[in-house]
């Protein structure tokens, strides 16, 4: 990745070892190659349109809801097809998502092949990550023992790692089970598969028990994507992870000092900015995503 600090054979012993080299103090040292849009942002016009919206309003990398792709191949274009409209633009897939990992079925091969399908298209797009969250157990039995859920989850999501080519990136809070940075750490060491990580994100740290003490230099090892966005002046415990988010600097959290946290203690990947705005989604995805993306340039380096 672009601003890397360390190749990446060091950087994957140090997220199971801890010894990340760490960044300059923060604010933050994010630099605009490292941004990115996801696009579940913007309005789902056609995927050449959100292509040419996307590097018109500057961005360099882009993180696929994987609908507008499929929709995309479905009406008989290719993978090769898809690669070549980001070639054109300039533009790189570093990631993507769609859906989430069964953990408590019965086959965590068999039960996750979109899964491992979606994971085969976006490595084949270049990307390096997916996004994805789980289920929870069936507690339909009352006599039942419940699972245990941190090694139930990191099974699965070994199974499934075993057979993609790109790091799995946990969400917590995007499972009724695995619902803090913590709990999800557990999960990605767990798991104890280089390619399983965890996705940050600052609506579900704040909407979640984890704490600003939480991000320590072990627990962001185990980080592989960040996603960035804003929230709105109300207490996380009635917020909603979604409906709440703002712009980065039109909401209250203070991303300087919280990504700038995260940098400093070793990430060193990519910040996809994840709204959803019925405001931003009512525009043209050209003009939504400049609005993105000069919002994104606050937090960059001088």
């Amino acid at each position: 990745m672009i601003g890397a600090i360390a190749s990446t054979c060091d950087t994957d012993n140090a997220r199971r070892t801890g010894t990340y080299v760490t960044h300059a103090a923060y604010p933050g040292t994010m630099n605009p190659s490292q941004l990115a849009i996801n696009s579940v942002s913007t309005r789902q016009d056609s995927l050449p349109d959100l292509l040419d919206a996307y590097a018109a309003a500057g961005f360099e990398n882009v993180e696929f809801q994987l609908g507008a792709v499929h929709e995309y191949l479905d009406a008989g274009h290719d993978v090769d097809d898809v690669r070549s409209l980001l070639v054109e633009r300039d533009l790189r897939c570093v990631g993507g998502f769609e859906s989430t990992v069964s953990c408590f079925g019965g086959d965590p091969v068999e039960d996750n092949r979109e899964i491992i399908e979606n994971a085969r298209i976006l490595s084949d797009l270049g990307a390096e990550t997916m996004v994805v969250g789980t289920d929870g157990p069936d507690t339909g039995d009352e006599h039942g023992e419940d699972p245990d859920v941190v090694d139930a989850c990191s099974e699965a999501f070994a199974a499934v790692a075993r057979r993609v080519d790109l790091t799995l990136c946990l969400e917590f809070n995007w499972s009724p089970v695995v619902r803090s940075l913590r709990s999800a750490t557990l999960v990605s060491r767990g798991s104890r598969r280089e390619n399983v990580g965890v996705l940050f994100d600052p609506a579900h740290y704040h909407c979640t028990p984890t704490k600003f003490e939480d991000l320590t230099e072990t627990t962001v090892a185990e980080i592989a994507h960040v996603h960035v966005d804003d929230m709105v002046d109300r207490p996380g415990d009635l917020s909603h992870p979604n409906d709440d988010r703002a712009l980065p600097g039109e909401g209250h959290l203070d991303l300087d000092r919280l990504l700038g946290r995260v940098e400093s203690a070793g990430y060193d990947g990519y910040f996809s900015i994840e709204l959803f705005d019925d405001d931003l989604r009512a525009i043209p995805p050209e003009d939504a995503a400049r609005r993105m993306y000069e919002s994104l340039e606050g937090l960059c380096e001088g």
